[in-house]
């Protein structure tokens, strides 16, 4: 079971993804990890005989995996369409789940200020280069407006 799991995963993976990891686990079962996508995808010989388990979670920052997020059990005997048709499935709700992280302590080494939470690294409330480029041409306008009804009369 274990071979034929391993061989099932080989060909799965160069369905789902491009890029792709795939390694044995402890247990027996066989991990695809697709890192550009950040998702992972789990096979395991399930209950029944001739059956897998199939679980989905994300990669977190780091690397680390989450916990799975959903998972289905699918006979081998379905073929690798029926399985990659789940797989697909199972990584849709996977993302589909992804709650916001808000962290509950700061991380270590960091002063949680106040209460708040970390930054992003996005821009935050800072007006960038375009903004300021609008807002001038806007006064521009108004200022031009003004000196020609102050002139005009």
């Amino acid at each position: 079971m274990s071979a034929q799991l391993r061989d099932t995963a080989g060909e799965l993976a160069e369905i789902l993804w491009r890029e792709h990891a795939v390694y044995r686990e402890r247990s027996g079962g066989v991990v695809i990890r697709g890192e550009h996508v950040r998702r992972w995808i789990s096979l395991a010989p399930a209950g029944g005989q001739g059956e897998v388990l199939v679980r989905a979670g994300r990669i977190l920052d780091g690397g680390t995996t989450a916990p799975a997020r959903s998972e289905a059990v699918v006979p081998l005997s379905a073929g690798t369409g029926v399985l990659a048709a789940t797989c697909r499935r199972l990584l849709a709700e996977a993302a589909a789940d992804v709650a916001p992280f808000a962290p509950s302590r700061a991380a270590p080494g960091r002063s949680n200020r106040a209460g708040k939470a970390a930054r992003t690294k996005g821009r935050g409330k800072h007006t960038g280069f375009g903004s300021w480029v609008i807002l001038a041409c806007v006064a521009g306008v108004i200022a031009l407006y003004v000196y020609n009804s102050a002139m005009h009369g």
